[in-house]
């Protein structure tokens, strides 16, 4: 398999942390927090934690605490067919490919809801083939971009489709909660809302971006440490201090497992596209993989400006570091999530 196609999509609205904070600060939703939840907000949102601005699909900040039910589902209803559809069609341009050569479509997202899924907004706005295979893929939280692609591959290798236009989509600004619990309220300070997506094909085009092999884990054990959990009828966040340890212990047994598979030693690495969960987890992905700031610079170019855009990350993670020109040979991809899941992908790049 090869990916032939990249395409991105975020907001316009640009919004600043210190921005954040300081509508925040002034609204009845920080006086009704406790003083150390606040203190906590605005640690998180003027500190240096690695994220500058988030991309939003709010028009103001403040339209962030109207957090009913039917508000955070029309917001997801409206907003995630638009970005899911937006870096399609980037995707679709770069990879020089014609819509009507798509054999398969394949949806993740965990931000919210829609029966039929998002596959038939998508779909419908991008004009695609009414015969082609629709699969909707949920609940697999940030680490779903691997697993969608890990599908297309199977779809590929199998004989069954010859293109196939993945994509991510999240619209985090649509699973918002609040209340005095610390992961909740990181986790609004951390997330952004965007979508990515990839043409997937056997035949390279201008450019070989080769899938090799993959791996994963899932450790349903820690289950409870990352996950959402439904509250008042909402998605609340639950995001525990053990994530970043976790997702280090799991990626740097996954890429064990995959090098030894395949033959490679860790020298063989030549280029880093890592979901960039936070600043902590990119930390502790240096430390385990026994990698560089250097060699996480792409992941913490999107973490700066956009946050952690949950499933969606790992798309803009590759597209920047192609946009600087990064080296041929062996690339490792990783993303990991909910369940506690983590996955792993062996790229060949030239």
């Amino acid at each position: 398999m090869f990916i032939t196609g990249l395409g991105t999509a975020a907001p316009q609205r640009r919004f600043t942390q210190k921005e954040c904070w300081d509508v925040f600060s002034a609204s009845d939703l920080s006086r009704q927090l406790d003083f150390r939840s606040r203190a906590i907000v605005k640690k998180v949102l003027t500190g240096n934690n690695g994220i500058v601005s988030r991309h939003l699909v709010l028009d103001r900040v403040d339209e962030a605490f109207d957090v009913t039910p039917d508000v955070l589902h029309a917001r997801y209803a409206r907003h995630a067919p638009l970005l899911a559809t937006e870096a399609a069609e980037r995707a679709l341009a770069d990879a020089g490919t014609d819509r009507e050569q798509i054999d398969a479509l394949l949806v993740s997202t965990c931000t919210g809801y829609l029966c039929p899924g998002l596959t038939s907004y998508v779909g419908e706005r991008l004009g695609l083939r009414a015969d082609l295979l629709n699969l909707d893929l949920v609940g697999q939280g940030c680490g779903a971009a691997l697993p969608n692609l890990t599908t297309a591959h199977a779809l590929l290798d199998s004989g069954r489709c010859k293109h196939v236009l993945s994509v991510c989509v999240e619209v985090c600004s649509a699973a918002l909660f609040f209340d005095n619990d610390v992961g909740v309220l990181i986790s609004a300070c951390l997330f952004g809302d965007g979508a990515g997506a990839a043409v997937l094909a056997n035949n390279a085009n201008k450019r070989s971006i080769q899938w090799k092999t993959s791996g994963s884990v899932l450790a349903p054990s820690d289950r409870e440490l990352l996950r959402f959990e439904q509250k008042a009828g909402m998605l609340r966040n639950i995001l525990t201090p053990q994530v970043p340890a976790l997702a280090a212990k799991h990626a740097a047994k996954v890429f064990e497992d995959v090098l030894a598979h395949s033959n490679l030693s860790r020298d063989n690495v030549k280029g880093w596209v890592l979901h960039p969960g936070g600043r902590d987890v990119l930390l502790a992905l240096q430390e385990s993989l026994q990698i560089s700031q250097h060699e996480t610079r792409w992941s913490e170019s999107v973490l700066r400006e956009y946050g952690n855009l949950s499933s969606a990350s790992l798309f803009f993670v590759l597209e920047a570091a192609f946009a600087d020109a990064a080296p041929s040979g062996h690339w490792w991809m990783s993303s990991f999530g909910a369940g506690f899941s983590c996955h792993g992908a062996l790229l060949k790049v030239s």
